[in-house]
């Protein structure tokens, strides 16, 4: 039991696993974390983030255009194994009982997200942890149309590659002094991430509830 707490512990210590694991460690998490189900729960923007960091630093001996562009197939890849989950297993998955890494409000949440913004979800997913995962899941769920799914997978990846990775590393190689601080950068981005989550939720929720009450009303007018 003590192995496996440890085990997750060093999956969620974003630093550990780029000084230990590199880039091969960091692409495979990302590919997990942006489409397999149990993979909600790993690091994926102060990953993203702290990978460009250490690059910058030269901590992380890989050039930039690799290390984004490894990342982003990953991203794009991951997505579509989420999407084809979903595509052909949704049934299955829906139907299924909540679990240790699967829970159904997760499913639920990201609905909320696509009722909102429709397939423009997918882009903004990527900067919403647990969100990210399962929205190519939802995707396959509904049967989207596969070209607007792979549009959306690529423009969102892109952009979020970009924006952390490329953030990380400028901010690695103009101001170096930034690694003694790591810790507090990973605090800022789970605040963040989580607000961001939750009001994203909320405020979905509330749009959703009113537009029931619009048309319960409309529906007794007709009457």
């Amino acid at each position: 039991m003590d192995t496996i707490l440890e085990f997750f512990r060093y999956l969620l210590n974003s630093e550990e696993i780029i000084r230990t694991g590199g880039l091969v460690l960091i692409t495979l998490i990302i590919l997990i974390e942006n489409g397999v189900i149990f993979g909600f729960f790993l690091p994926g923007d102060y990953l993203l983030f702290l990978s460009g960091v250490f690059a910058g630093t030269k901590l992380l001996n890989v050039e930039p255009t690799l290390l984004m562009g490894c990342i982003f197939g990953a991203a794009v890849v991951g997505s579509l194994i989420g999407y084809g989950t979903g595509h052909f297993f949704g049934t299955r998955i829906q139907n299924r009982p909540d679990s240790l890494f699967f829970k159904k409000k997760h499913i639920e949440t990201t609905r909320q997200y696509f009722a909102k913004y429709g397939s423009r979800t997918l882009v903004i997913a990527r900067f919403l942890p647990v969100v990210r995962t399962f929205a190519p899941l939802l995707a396959g769920i509904i049967h989207m149309n596969f070209r607007y799914f792979m549009l959306y997978n690529i423009v969102g990846g892109a952009i979020w590659v970009v924006t952390l990775v490329g953030g990380g590393y400028y901010f690695g190689e103009r101001f170096p002094w930034i690694i003694n601080y790591v810790h507090w950068i990973i605090l800022f981005f789970l605040g963040v991430t989580t607000v961001t989550v939750i009001r994203g939720y909320l405020n979905a929720r509330k749009e959703i509830g009113e537009n029931v009450e619009v048309r319960s009303e409309r529906s007794d007018v007709s009457e």
